[in-house]
């Protein structure tokens, strides 16, 4: 028994599903001649949050509809499939910053963003530990959470050199003016505070995917984030 809990969020983004068959305008419009790329096919984030909406639109017992239609693809292989067109992959569950240049290409379109799903901003992924590390590097953990707030500060004081930080440390290709896009969103908010978390512990319970019940967001983030108003 691992004990794992959450550290903090590194940031709320949106996941677009994103699509460039012309006659898909909603979910209720994918056939089973559609293909939608996702990272991992019934269970990854987008897969999951997909599986909530299908739960609120076709019923709990049909949540896993579309997991017969979803094909599992890194998000650089789905991003050039799409935007290229003519394979059998035409949809995309897609993220940052792969959304933005699929965007680019006028034969893509937003079908729905994962904060439709969960209705507002909401963290798209979070740092993760053992209660042992936890508790037998008390310093180590308090340092490494304070450096995750001071980065999100710096981030916040100065987005356009946020983005040339980026470019330089990941030795990215990507175009400033796409990172300093990204970064600038205003959809977009690199805070640790987890938001809108506590959804998925409560929505994948209730569909049997979950086996145990949270009580609320700090059932499963250590106590350093418990100061923030996370959800």
């Amino acid at each position: 028994k691992q004990n794992v809990k959450a550290i903090a969020s590194l940031g709320s983004m949106p996941n677009y599903l994103l699509t460039n068959n012309p006659n898909v305008k909603t979910l209720k419009d994918f056939t089973e001649k559609d293909r939608i790329a996702v990272p991992a096919a019934g269970v990854g984030f987008q897969s999951r949050t997909l599986q909530i909406e299908t739960a609120k639109q076709f019923g709990d017992a049909n949540y896993k509809k579309f997991d017969d239609i979803s094909i599992s693809l890194a998000h650089p292989d789905a991003t050039a499939a799409l935007i290229a067109g003519g394979s059998e992959i035409n949809s995309h569950f897609s993220s940052p910053p792969f959304q933005y240049q699929e965007l680019l290409n006028p034969n893509v379109h937003k079908v729905l963003s994962s904060y439709d799903i969960l209705g507002g901003q909401a963290s798209f992924n979070v740092l993760y530990t053992t209660q042992k590390f936890h508790d037998e590097n008390p310093k180590t953990y308090k340092a490494f959470y304070a450096a995750l707030a001071e980065a999100e500060q710096i981030i916040k004081a100065d987005k356009p050199a946020a983005a040339k930080a980026y470019i330089r440390v990941e030795q990215s290709k990507l175009p400033l003016d796409l990172v300093e896009k990204i970064v600038q969103d205003p959809e977009i908010d690199f805070t640790i505070v987890p938001q809108r978390t506590f959804i998925y512990a409560e929505k994948l319970q209730a569909l049997g995917v979950l086996k145990n019940k949270a009580a609320s967001w700090k059932d499963y983030f250590f106590e350093e984030a418990h100061g923030g108003n996370g959800s």
